[in-house]
Formats: structure tokens, C-alpha cells, sequence
């Protein structure tokens, strides 16, 4: 599971769908693993406004990333610095979580990440 993804995911459980502590979700004993994507400048300029950037810099950190800025950077800031350009793509199309959790952060309870794939079923009593 890309790193990019958990930015767009949020518990399933019904009574955290009106808390805003669901999002983003939390990941814990992640293992993590790099695949070598090619560099598309252009790609990560169009996902910037797609981008829940607090929740962003939130993973990041519980990942071990360096801080992102509190802002996003403009896309003409973006193209302009190289090393921010890498960077951001190391973080979102590069890193997989490849085992480990996702926790969320209103109810805690927890995803399993197996091989890269989360399991979002719940059981009876949390549906």
C-alpha cells in the first residue's frame, strides 16, 4: 500500500464516520519497503491540490520522514526545488507499507496490512 493512498482512506467503522479524529489513519509496526518509480514532475504537481497536506505531514512523521512545511508548496515552488520534488515523490510513490497496521484515531481500531494490501472488513459488531 502506497504511502499515497492513506491519504485518501478513512476508518469504515459507522460511528466514526462523523469524527474527524478517523482521518487520516495511523500507521503502526510498519514495515516499509521502496519500489524505484520514475520521477514525473507533472504528476506530483497535479496530486498537490488532491492532497490532505496536514494528514500528509501527520504519516510522514509517524513514519519517520523527515517534517514536512506546514504549507504545500505552490506548484511553481514545487518545480523550482528539486530536492522537495524528490522528496515528495520518495514519500508518495516510492514507499509502500508492506506489513504492519493502521490504526484509527478515534475508535483505534485496527487494519491489518498483509503483503501490502489492508483488510478494511470489519467484524458484525462494528459495522
Amino acid at each position: 500500500m502506497k504511502v499515497l493512498t492513506l491519504n485518501f482512506l478513512t476508518c469504515a467503522v459507522k460511528s466514526c464516520k462523523t469524527s474527524v479524529d478517523s482521518f487520516p489513519l495511523h500507521p503502526k509496526d510498519a514495515e516499509l519497503v521502496s519500489d524505484d518509480v520514475e520521477l514525473n514532475p507533472q504528476l506530483l504537481v497535479n496530486l498537490l491540490p488532491r492532497i490532505d497536506w496536514n494528514a500528509l505531514r501527520t504519516t510522514a512523521t509517524e513514519l519517520g520522514f523527515p517534517t514536512l512545511p506546514e504549507q504545500p508548496p505552490t506548484p511553481e515552488e514545487l518545480q523550482a526545488d528539486e530536492k522537495m520534488l524528490q522528496d515528495l515523490h520518495k514519500l508518495l510513490m516510492e514507499t509502500q507499507i508492506s506489513e504492519g497496521k493502521l490504526v484509527c484515531g478515534a475508535c483505534g481500531h485496527e487494519y491489518a496490512v498483509r503483503e501490502g494490501i489492508a483488510n478494511f472488513l470489519l467484524p458484525s459488531h462494528l459495522v
